[in-house]
């Protein structure tokens, strides 16, 4: 008998509401992830005597790690801070730096890890990947995905509004992600998973179609959601091809050829993927998508990043560069400096014609 179903890995738990940070202690004993309660949790500066209070009575078995930064040697001080003792499970309380290093020291230290989202500024809440900063500018490390996931929307309403919002656009741009690697499968015969890709899609339309504002519980637990759904499909996938196209090869570029200047990754990906959609030629899908990331408030256009159209002509032309062997639209149109030129001034000039017209 054929086997006619597969294992697809997930969290144990996906809890997204108010006060879930409350019930952390609950869900490591009742899933068995820690029934002693020792763990070592993880935080960030800014969150962490915030965090530290709501345990004051209880995870008396816990000991606390504070990291500052997201480099790659942070990630390792960390490992070897916690393998000092004997621990349960590795927990990360924080925004996406935290858990990018809190991933990372925990499948270093083969431990399962925990995550509780702070900030919905991008997908790595449930991805299988870890994006450190390291010698050669910024790394992507494949770990295993969190085993929990919590989102405490009393946390979140903490979290700068602007860096909410580019989780807007980081779940956005999976629709042209998506597009990218349906062409690299028809033409480059690269398999996709279509489970996936479902998954991605899924999630990306939810919060396009979505009326509200971040300043709504029910948008925010939407946006959440679709975040966590976007990692779980890069775990699907067992790659980012999912939610990682042109879009992110566009944003890569920035952080390497600007790193002084570069804005939140999801702010950069969502302008990648209206880039993307105008040289595909979809203009129906780049105006849905300059819409969407115009009425939450995120830049357009690359002088809303504070970049000049020259500067944007060489982030562009550089792109393809940060990823080599993967196949988008970018490497498709073997754009032509003179090809970019014309292609970022047309596309600059589409989107004063989507903002003005009603």
């Amino acid at each position: 008998m054929p086997l006619l179903a597969r294992m697809v890995p997930a969290p144990l738990v996906v809890d997204v509401r108010r006060g879930a940070l409350a019930e952390l202690g609950a869900i490591l004993a009742d899933q068995r992830i820690s029934t002693s309660g020792r763990v070592a949790i993880a935080v960030g500066s800014t969150y962490g005597p915030i965090v530290q209070s709501t345990f004051r009575d209880g995870l008396a078995g816990a000991d606390w790690f504070t990291v500052d930064g997201g480099t790659i040697n942070t990630a390792i001080k960390l490992v070897e801070q916690i393998r000092r003792e004997r621990y349960d499970a590795v927990v990360g309380i924080g925004g996406g730096t935290v858990l990018d290093v809190t991933k990372f020291a925990a499948a270093r230290l083969g431990l399962p890890m925990v995550a509780v989202a702070t900030n919905l500024a991008h997908d790595g809440i449930a991805s299988p990947i870890s994006t450190l900063d390291n010698d050669a500018g910024r790394g992507s490390y494949g770990v295993p995905a969190p085993l929990a996931v919590l989102v405490d929307l009393d946390l979140i309403a903490r979290a700068p509004v602007r860096s909410v919002r580019s989780g807007i656009g980081e779940i956005v741009s999976n629709l042209s992600a998506i597009a990218d690697w349906q062409t690299a499968h028809s033409l480059r015969g690269e398999e996709i998973d279509g489970l996936a890709i479902s998954m991605a899609r899924t999630a990306a339309e939810a919060v396009m179609n979505h009326p509200g504002t971040v300043s709504d519980d029910a948008f925010l637990t939407v946006l959440a959601e679709g975040l966590i759904l976007s990692g779980i499909s890069m775990v699907v996938a067992g790659t980012s091809r999912p939610s990682s196209g042109a879009c992110h090869e566009i944003s890569h570029a920035i952080d390497l050829l600007h790193p002084s200047r570069r804005a939140f990754h999801g702010e950069q990906v969502g302008i990648g993927a209206a880039f993307a959609w105008f040289l595909r030629g979809d203009l129906f899908a780049f105006e849905a998508t300059v819409r969407c990331l115009h009425r939450h408030g995120l830049p357009v256009r690359p002088s809303d990043l504070g970049f000049s159209l020259e500067e944007f002509e060489g982030v562009v032309g550089y792109a393809p560069q940060t990823r080599p062997g993967r196949f988008t639209v970018l490497e498709e149109s073997a754009l032509t400096p003179s090809r970019i030129t014309a292609k970022v001034n047309a596309f600059d000039d589409r989107i004063s014609a989507v903002l003005e017209s009603p």
